[in-house]
């Protein structure tokens, strides 16, 4: 591993994957790494599905890797997101991804065969034994088709090295009652962007946001505004945020966020993959309006 296991907290940014004429745009991608970092973002996780990870070859998705962790520097903690729905082929990702010195994994739960508890279970211990770094089970069933239970999650917070969850259930009753029973030390960070300021009133530990690759010092100030016990602070800050979060989830991620990082010059095209294209123009009117809103670097204390 890159580093000793750190909490686990506060903003950490799903890392898009630029794309110029059809291929990954390095240049691209390593000025954002730059960008997120000098904004104190907590920590970078590239492959997930804001990055379009299904659209890459093995070789882009290492060339991600090599790029993003060379432009970072070791300043900042670094996840990979390594998943599917064989649980045979994630092990062998893992392994091949082994050579990189990432910091950890994100590994989302298998979907479209839609498992059962028992499979999810046996799924990431299986994951989870290919590897000693430390690893964060994702969540999110609104795109798997497969929920998590909060006791077959619990049996998995046993494994030495799942440390954590990225909690995109959107059920509120689901992630208040697993932020109650969690044992100490399992991190939960929220994934369900409209829910961040609300999973850390009751607990959370951080989010991963696609939102967050805008207006980034707004939520890294929401985070710490929280962890200093100043909810009135946070909420002056989040108003000013929830309805650009409505906006960037809209049409289908990453198109929102890509077109504002692109009008932000921090890209150079707000290029997808098939089949993403590109966003509406209703939708680029209004994202450029809520953006001309966005104070550029709001107070962090």
């Amino acid at each position: 591993m890159a580093r000793a296991q750190e909490a686990i907290s506060g903003i950490w940014i799903p890392l898009v994957t630029p794309f110029l004429d059809g291929r990954v745009d390095c240049a691209s991608l390593e000025r954002l790494v730059g960008h997120y970092v000098e904004q104190r973002v907590s920590g970078l996780l590239p492959l997930g599905t804001t990055g379009e990870s299904p659209t890459l070859d093995d070789d882009e998705a290492e060339l991600v890797v090599e790029r993003t962790l060379a432009a970072a520097d070791g300043r900042v903690p670094v996840y990979v997101g390594i998943g599917g729905n064989a649980t045979r082929k994630v092990v062998r990702q893992v392994e091949r991804m082994a050579r990189h010195r990432f910091d950890g994994i994100l590994s989302v739960c298998p979907y479209y065969n839609r498992p059962g508890q028992d499979g999810l279970v046996a799924h990431f211990r299986q994951v989870a034994s290919a590897t000693d770094r430390p690893m964060l089970v994702y969540n999110v069933p609104h795109r798997t088709s497969v929920n998590l239970g909060n006791d077959a999650l619990l049996s998995l917070a046993e494994v030495p090295n799942i440390v954590g969850v990225k909690d995109s259930t959107g059920v509120p009753a689901q992630s208040l009652d697993f932020l109650a029973r969690r044992p100490p030390g399992f991190a939960v960070l929220a994934g369900e962007d409209a829910h961040f300021l609300a999973m850390l009133a009751h607990g959370a530990d951080g989010g991963v946001l696609a939102s967050a690759h805008v207006a980034t010092s707004s939520f890294v100030a929401v985070a710490a505004r929280m962890a200093a016990n100043d909810h009135a602070g946070a909420r002056a800050i989040w108003s000013g945020l929830s309805a650009g979060v409505g906006l960037l989830f809209r049409e289908a991620n990453p198109m929102p966020v890509k077109h504002c990082l692109w009008r932000q010059g921090l890209i150079a095209s707000p290029e997808c993959r098939l089949p993403l294209t590109r966003i509406s123009d209703n939708l680029a009117r209004a994202l450029d309006g809520w953006m001309d809103t966005m104070p550029r670097s709001p107070a962090h204390g």
